[in-house]
């Protein structure tokens, strides 16, 4: 933002931001989405950002205040500056922060990922080649097997440390059962309230850039319609797609070119709630059609991947108790439970029988899974691997799966 700012303008902070005690009286304003930056504010500087709603001016705010808080030094200038410096920090909701996040190419986020390619692609070999991995996938020259034509994988997205071999083994079968050149990624939207967001950006890792299919996204907005892009956001911050992206672009870069089709999926607590087929949703079920329409039109062969976790519970996610003893082999029966129905393959019996504990156990795989099962209809499901993150001290617990579905 320019450094001038104009006493009409009326700065609109962005929604969800936090403010926690700092030293020395001070305060930390920060972004529990990571998009924005912290920025360490005074008492006064607080009072005056709290009134950065987009509807008063930097003038009325100067007036407000002046009234307020008679003889402080509160003027157009300052007040200037801390827009500046708020917007700076991706702070506001304003132009330039959609013009920097909104580009052609999503940036990475996953800063737990070595920004090195050797490095990075050491770590990603590490997910095939540990003890009980599948090793390094090869690719046939006709990619399939005995079980049918590969329709889709489920993958985690557990940061790759303690996701490991489970990753391993759903891209082994992705790369040695396909050969599909458009890759929809269905993954689990974590921080927007909408129930679908597709982005048209190709999406940057260390290794490169992966290109989004423009042709397919636009194909799937007109049978859909709109509301799509109406969280320009909320692809920023979120690493469902980008974990599953590099590691498309480790595996295939030099093999075949490929594309990806970056689609979030936001809760299905409604129906739970409600206790309805989510393929009543009309929503949902045009989504449903909006994807099957989308492919039936796509030149090339196309592979779902869908990027989600099984439960989490456990004092980080608002439990009371600690992730150990007979729960965590609870969760792991009912777990048990959910991976029998990824096998039989049916939408319905899947969302069934976790909506029959009210998600309790916080499936995040549950919505990219449903739709993506609703969507392929598959024959058939394996389970490929499975595993039970426990923290050590039981501050949470997080399990997930991989498992592929067949024609």
């Amino acid at each position: 933002m320019s450094k001038h700012v104009h006493a009409s303008h009326r700065p609109k902070l962005r929604d969800n931001l936090a403010a926690e005690p700092h030293e020395e009286g001070n305060f930390l304003l920060h972004d529990p989405l990571r998009i924005g930056r912290p920025v360490v504010l005074s008492p006064l500087a607080v009072e005056v950002a709290q009134r950065f709603d987009g509807e008063l001016s930097v003038v009325e705010i100067v007036t407000a205040l002046t009234a307020k808080f008679p003889g402080a030094e509160v003027s157009v200038e300052a007040i200037s500056g801390l827009v500046t410096a708020l917007d700076d920090a991706s702070l506001l909701d304003s132009p330039n922060l959609h013009a920097r996040f909104t580009g052609p190419v999503r940036q990475p986020v996953c800063f737990e990922m070595p920004g090195d390619p050797a490095a990075l692609r050491d770590e990603l070999t590490e997910l095939f080649t540990a003890p009980n991995g599948p090793g390094m996938p090869t690719v046939p020259e006709k990619p399939g097997g005995s079980r049918g034509k590969l329709r889709a994988v489920l993958a985690p997205h557990m940061d790759y440390g303690r996701g490991n071999i489970t990753y391993g083994h759903a891209f082994a079968e992705l790369i040695q059962s396909t050969d599909a050149r458009v890759f929809v990624i269905v993954a689990t939207s974590h921080y927007s309230g909408h129930r679908f967001t597709l982005s048209r950006q190709h999406f940057a890792t260390p290794l490169g850039v992966v290109e989004t299919d423009q042709g397919y996204v636009n194909r799937i907005v007109e049978h859909y319609g709109e509301g799509l892009f109406d969280d320009p956001l909320a692809h920023v911050p979120e690493h469902s797609i980008e974990l599953e992206a590099v590691l498309l672009q480790f595996l295939l870069a030099d093999r075949r070119p490929f594309k990806i089709v970056p689609l979030l999926v936001g809760s299905m607590h409604d129906c739970i709630h409600r206790k309805t087929d989510p393929a009543n949703a009309a929503d949902l079920a045009r989504m449903v059609s909006a994807l099957r329409a989308a492919e039936a039109a796509c030149s090339e062969p196309v592979c779902y991947l869908i990027s989600g976790d099984l439960a989490h519970i456990g004092p980080k996610f608002g439990d009371k108790r600690k992730a150990a003893g007979p729960w965590l082999d609870e969760s792991k029966a009912k777990d048990a439970d959910i991976l029998k129905s990824l096998e039989a393959a049916t939408a319905g019996a899947f969302f069934e029988g976790i909506a029959a504990e009210q998600n309790k156990r916080r499936i995040c795989g549950l919505s990219p899974t449903w739709l993506t099962l609703e969507v392929t209809k598959p024959r058939t499901g394996k389970v490929l691997h499975y595993q039970q993150f426990v923290h050590p001290q039981g501050k949470e617990s997080v399990s997930f799966a991989a498992a592929a579905f067949y024609e």
